[in-house]
């Protein structure tokens, strides 16, 4: 905005670098620049401040698709006036001698014109399509379109207004045909949800139904080596208890052919003894006895010998027959 200051008949004004100045007397343009700052009479004089720099214009409007349904577009427009004395002779800056402040609006006036020529070539493209293309499409092609048309109008170009950038923010539908146009897509990805959600709890059935079977696997093979153990078991079993019969028996005839071994030899000795007794007189042997019977004996208490039993035994020494010996 343009500062101006009264100093009795004169006015001085000073304005920004950004802030094109035209100085007008009487119809004819006196000064123009940017930033200028002068002394001016109010009378007949008439100035125009025309704004230089980028100006942003977001935009949101509707149309139809050929289908007959309503699209939103919604972006942002960067504009500028690249010739400012061509703009100032098609649309009117003028501000007013006294604050600086405009007298019209000129550049919401320069807004409107941009936003319906871009309304205009985004219906063109809209109606050229079904509302499903258009979504599936995207924001390039309308962009392309727009930004087309608009950075090359000679229209613009000849009124001194210069677009510098076009984005289109998002196209979109109603929300009844937005929610109808994703219920589809909603429900494959739900059908998907619940297909992955089918083939994991069936993976996992799958893993535990073979875990199961290997854990019976596992216990049906520890089960017969448990078995062939027991197997393995009773035969080392069995073969101690048929080597310990055989080492018994054979304990047992080593010990019967070793009695016999010394019953032979003690009836070959008897033998020898009785054969050595059976050459010796009668009365060798019942001495021989005697000795024997005496040698058995603890202890005699009472020996009784009667005169009937000496002369006995002395008559049959010396008729070389023993008598037979009584005790009382």
């Amino acid at each position: 905005m343009a500062e101006i200051k009264s100093f009795g008949f004169w006015r001085l004004l000073r304005s920004d670098a950004s802030a094109h100045i035209q100085l007008y007397r009487r119809g004819t343009r006196r000064k123009s620049g940017r930033g200028l700052a002068f002394w001016f009479a109010p009378d007949g004089a008439s100035i125009a401040q025309l704004p230089m720099d980028d100006r942003e214009l977001p935009f949101l409007f509707k149309s139809r698709s050929r289908d007959f349904q309503e699209v939103t577009v919604q972006g942002v427009a960067v504009w500028r006036i690249g010739d400012p004395e061509a703009m100032a002779d098609r649309i009117d800056f003028s501000i007013d001698l006294r604050n600086g402040l405009h007298l019209g609006r000129p550049v919401e006036q320069i807004e409107s014109l941009l936003a319906g020529v871009m309304q205009q070539h985004a219906a063109q493209y809209l109606t050229e399509l079904e509302v499903g293309e258009i979504l599936t499409n995207g924001v390039r092609p309308l962009h392309e379109r727009i930004a087309a048309s608009m950075l090359a109008s000679p229209k613009l170009d000849e009124m001194g207004l210069t677009v510098i950038d076009i984005r289109i923010a998002d196209i979109s539908p109603a929300s009844e045909l937005e929610r109808a146009l994703k219920t589809p897509t909603f429900e494959r990805l739900q059908q998907q949800a619940d297909q992955a959600t089918f083939e994991r709890r069936a993976l996992a059935v799958e893993k535990e139904r073979a875990i199961a079977e290997n854990e019976l696997s596992n216990q049906i093979e520890l089960a017969r080596r448990q078995k062939q153990l027991i197997e393995r078991e009773d035969d080392n079993a069995r073969g101690r208890a048929e080597a310990e019969a055989a080492a018994k028996l054979i304990a047992a005839e080593g010990e019967a052919q070793r009695i016999r071994t010394i019953q032979q030899a003690k009836t070959e000795m008897e033998r020898a003894r009785v054969a050595i007794y059976s050459d010796q007189p009668p009365g060798v042997m019942v001495g021989l006895a005697a000795q024997e019977f005496a040698g058995k004996l603890h202890s005699i208490e009472h020996l009784n010998i009667t005169p009937d039993m000496l002369s006995a035994l002395l008559g049959g020494y010396l008729n070389g027959k023993p008598a037979p010996i009584s005790r009382g």
